[in-house]
């Protein structure tokens, strides 16, 4: 019986699979490397198409009006008309040598820092209480955060009848014999501006809260467990742990605030209309006022250029002030 022999070309001979070929030392020669796709640089690329159509429709809706409109603002166009004179800056000059649109100006930064101070620090205060054990926390959450979901509008109208001279607050002070304390609180310039502050305030000072509050819930418990066999005061705690860390929450809260503040228009207008005798005018409703009944459009867009730089300026001052005092507690 023969046995078969191994020829040359057998893979079998050299243990190796597939009869790989060799070079003249009996090793395998190498292939040339295959050429990898480039599936990063594609992966990298992928996702601005998937963004394209929404900067489009962005830049078409928002950067195309703003742009067209910043042009307009240095123009004399009354909103109608195809044509317009080029007048350069007239409109800005206007702006300040109108003294209803001085005092508007003004008046916008009043309401916009008081807003902020006061609204923070009640939703500050509020977040310490509901952080505690007490049983009604749950409840107490949502009834204090209730009013940051109705609609601007809805408050405004709300107090206003409320603040009317024959209104529920007037009624009540007589009824408590306070009549004494009785006021014009929308009718009065001395008071109208402060009630609307006291207004926005009341509606978000709970959407403050919930921010300072997930801030609070954030910090371990086990910082308040070290403060404690320290030795610390609740007042200890909040200066040295809880302020300090709340930093982030802070600055959510008071750029929200400032930005809310200036661009105040829905509260002011439905409950004062910018009266008593302009005392409550914004830039907001100036520009409304200047476009809409005046026709001015022009000098409205221009007031229009002045607040979108006075929130841009306040926002991103207030942003790097905080950022620094947030690295400096980290």
């Amino acid at each position: 019986m023969t046995l078969p022999t191994h020829t040359e070309d057998d893979p079998t001979r050299s243990g190796r699979a597939g009869g790989a070929p060799e070079d003249g030392a009996g090793r395998p020669a190498s292939r040339p490397a295959r050429r990898r796709p480039d599936l990063l640089g594609r992966r990298s690329r992928a996702p601005w198409w998937f963004l394209l159509p929404g900067l489009a429709l962005y830049a078409f809706v928002v950067l195309v009006p703003s742009v067209r409109g910043g042009v307009l603002a240095f123009t004399d166009w009354n909103g109608i008309s195809e044509t317009y004179d080029w007048i350069g800056f007239d409109n800005f000059v206007k702006l300040w040598n109108t003294e209803i649109a001085r005092d508007a100006l003004v008046r916008t930064v009043i309401i916009a820092v008081a807003v902020t101070i006061i609204q923070n620090a009640i939703g500050l205060l509020l977040a310490l209480g509901v952080n505690s054990h007490i049983k009604s926390r749950n409840v107490l959450r949502v009834l204090l955060f209730a009013p940051a979901v109705l609609t601007p509008v809805v408050v405004a109208y709300l107090w206003r009848n409320l603040l009317a001279p024959t209104g529920a607050v007037n009624s009540f002070l007589d009824a408590v014999g306070l009549d004494g304390l009785q006021r014009e609180w929308l009718g009065d310039s001395r008071y109208a501006m402060w009630s609307i502050v006291m207004i926005v305030v009341w509606q978000f000072a709970g959407y403050s809260m919930v921010i300072f509050l997930a801030g609070l819930q954030s910090i371990p418990q086990e910082i308040y467990e070290a403060a404690e066999l320290d030795g610390a005061s609740r007042f200890r705690r909040f200066t040295s742990i809880e302020l300090p860390l709340l930093a982030p929450a802070t600055t959510i809260n008071l750029m929200l605030s400032i930005i809310g503040g200036i661009k105040l228009f829905d509260q002011v207008y439905a409950t004062t209309g910018g009266g008593p005798a302009n005392s409550t005018q914004t830039l907001s409703t100036l520009i409304y006022r200047y476009a809409f009944n005046s026709g001015q459009f022009a000098f409205a867009i221009a007031l229009a250029v002045v607040l979108t730089l006075l929130v841009a300026v306040f926002a991103a001052a207030q942003y790097n002030l905080l950022r620094r005092a947030e690295r400096k507690a980290s």
